[in-house]
Order: C-alpha cells, then sequence, then structure tokens
C-alpha cells in the first residue's frame, strides 16, 4: 500500500477517498496495484490543500516516453480544470479523479466510506460496493479482469451482514 502517499496527503489535511486498486485492497481482495488513485473533494480550500501536498511529493504529470514526468504549475484552481491528473511523486504514482467511473464524485463515495489508520491520521477507503460498481462501470479490460474476485467477495460479505 502506497503510505506515504497517503501520509503527505493526510498530513495536509486534503480531503479524500482512496478508490480503485488500494481501496479494493482495504476491503480485503488480492488485487495487485502499483499505483494510488483518490477521488478528492472540490472545494477551493481542499484544492490548495491537496496542491501543498502535490508540492511535498514533488508532483509531476505522468507521460509514456518521459520517465521523470512533466513539471507543472498547480494549485487548487488548475486543479480543478481536470477529471482526471495522472500523477508521478516521490512516493510513486498517485492518480486524483475527481469523478470515477459510475459514482457522482466525492460526495457519493465518501458517504459509504471507511476510515483507516495512516501514521496516526485517518483516511477515508472506499465501500467495496462503490469499488465494484466504479469498476463496472470503467468497463476498462483491467478492470474486467479484476470484477469476479471482488463481486465474489461483495457477496460473501453481505450475506454475513
Amino acid at each position: 500500500m502506497p503510505r506515504a502517499s497517503l501520509a503527505v496527503l493526510c498530513r495536509h489535511k486534503v480531503d479524500f477517498v482512496c478508490i480503485g486498486g488500494v481501496a479494493a485492497i482495504m476491503n480485503g481482495a488480492n488485487h495487485v496495484t502499483v499505483d494510488l488513485d483518490v477521488c478528492p473533494e472540490t472545494s477551493r480550500a481542499n484544492l490548495n490543500r491537496l496542491s501543498a501536498a502535490l508540492t511535498t511529493l514533488d508532483a509531476r504529470i505522468r507521460v509514456d516516453g518521459i520517465e521523470e514526468g512533466l513539471e507543472f504549475a498547480h494549485d487548487g484552481e488548475s486543479l480543478s480544470r481536470a477529471r482526471t491528473w495522472n500523477l508521478l511523486t516521490n512516493a510513486g504514482d498517485l492518480d486524483l479523479c475527481f469523478l470515477p467511473d459510475g459514482t457522482d464524485g466525492y460526495a457519493d463515495i465518501v458517504r459509504d466510506a471507511w476510515p483507516v489508520d495512516v501514521e496516526g491520521e485517518t483516511a477515508l477507503v472506499a465501500s467495496l460496493a462503490v469499488v465494484v460498481r466504479s469498476k463496472r462501470a470503467a468497463n476498462r479490460q483491467k478492470d474486467l479482469q479484476a470484477l469476479p474476485v471482488l463481486e465474489a467477495l461483495l457477496k460473501e460479505r453481505e450475506k454475513s451482514d
């Protein structure tokens, strides 16, 4: 799990929910992932805190063929102009997704999110149901391959509840 990235986001008091593969792992899946996907809350104050965290992480835009990534100037205003940012940081790959497939964004995802401790700070993790819904809606090959395991885990969890 990319704890270093999570810790920086938490220290900067960024409101976000972990989504994607890390959320799947934290929900009990044996998923393999190398990046951290998060859905940040979109208020200007939060995006300014996110920008400060990205500065700490030395974030650069991830581009195929450019190993060190592309530097970019960012602030709360500029971060809000894109739906997704795929970044390379000094703590690993970080993807910011403001409107994950199959969701209505942060307010939708945070309702069922649950807390996890990260170096004494609290991060929120998307529920397994949200992870499944998002991966189903994304309809990418890698998501479709992960869905049977995630759906079986979700069914098992629903039975025990």
